[in-house]
């Protein structure tokens, strides 16, 4: 194939103008969705129906009907860790490629995680609204005071990078003991941070902290339920950084309205994006953010890097430097 002749891709966002210039050198064109809102479905399909390569950011559901729509599409890339978004086996038997970015965003998610578990446990976020509100005023040592989180037990659900980097942080700045549940063994992590692998109903019945940093599967698709909340110990905080359709969004308001478990602290929910009269908002135990985990200038720039490698490969034929589905090249 003579790649000097332009090759098509649909973005889901406007790119910065640099990678413009890259895409260009590699003789792509680039049509971009410049609205500020996401995409129907039709809108999506209007837009790529010519598209060699897609490149995804934010959430837009890749669905097996659209993949079967788009008669010239080789290669999918997304600007995320996460793939729930595509229909991978779909993609897999029309021999498209897909491509996403881990890595690169793992210090800054493991960061934001952190940043949740401290602001919970001092309920912080409250605490500033307080100020807003005019209510700084009469002091009173033991009403609306956190918990110490030093020395306690962090479970990790999903022992990958990002899991790894805030079990480095936790045990480094409040020398937790690290508990995980994955399928595989991190031998890393139990060589680094003396992390023990438990089942997952240890993992709930034993940890102070629960980190959430695995992928959406429908094996994990809101695992952390009422009987999950309820196997949890009553001062436990939940922190999810992963993806929101992990946890059931009703079922942990409820464990928190009855005390079962003490706090939350979520940069994903259920749905995205949340809704502002959510009453989790307006809890003192309760820190939320609007998905910004990778939300780093740095972390951002090394995203699009990668990202843009991946379909840039996809294009020519060529293996991606981090591609989800390698059963693709066997095909």
């Amino acid at each position: 194939m003579d790649y000097s002749q332009l090759m098509k891709i649909f973005a889901t966002r406007q790119l910065p103008d640099a990678m413009f210039t890259t895409l260009e050198n590699e003789g792509v064109t680039v049509n971009q969705w410049e609205e500020k809102r996401e995409l129907t479905k039709e809108e999506f399909i209007a837009n790529a129906k010519d598209a060699e390569g897609l490149f995804i950011m934010g959430g837009f559901k890749i669905t097996a009907e659209i993949i079967e729509v788009l008669p010239s599409l080789k290669v999918i890339s997304l600007m995320s860790v996460g793939y729930d978004n595509v229909d991978i086996k779909a993609a897999t038997m029309r021999g498209i490629s897909v491509g996403h970015t881990p890595d690169v965003l793992s210090k800054a998610t493991a960061d934001t995680a952190f940043l949740l578990m401290l602001a919970t446990s001092r309920k912080a976020f409250y605490h500033h609204k307080r100020i807003g509100n005019g209510d700084w005023k009469f002091f009173e040592p033991m009403v609306n005071v956190g918990i110490d989180i030093h020395n306690k037990t962090l479970g990790i659900f999903g022992l990958g990078n990002i899991g790894f980097e805030m079990a480095r942080l936790c045990k480094a700045a409040y020398s937790m003991d690290i508990i995980y549940h994955n399928r595989s063994n991190n031998e890393k992590a139990e060589k680094e941070l003396g992390a023990k692998k438990v089942s997952f109903d240890e993992l709930l019945e034993q940890s102070d902290i629960i980190s959430v940093h695995a992928n959406l599967t429908p094996e994990t698709k809101e695992v952390f339920n009422t009987s999950a909340f309820a196997k949890m110990k009553p001062n436990a905080i939940f922190v999810n950084a992963g993806r929101g359709g992990i946890h059931n969004e009703t079922d942990l308001l409820t464990a928190l309205e009855n005390e079962t478990i003490w706090g939350a602290g979520l940069d994903v929910t259920n749905p995205e994006p949340m809704n502002k009269n959510n009453p989790l908002l307006d809890m003192p135990n309760v820190s939320v953010l609007p998905h910004i985990g990778s939300a780093v200038k740095e972390t951002r720039e090394a995203m699009l890097d990668l990202a843009t490698k991946n379909i840039v490969a996809g294009l020519k034929g060529d293996k991606l430097p981090a591609c989800v589905n390698p059963d693709v090249y066997n095909k």
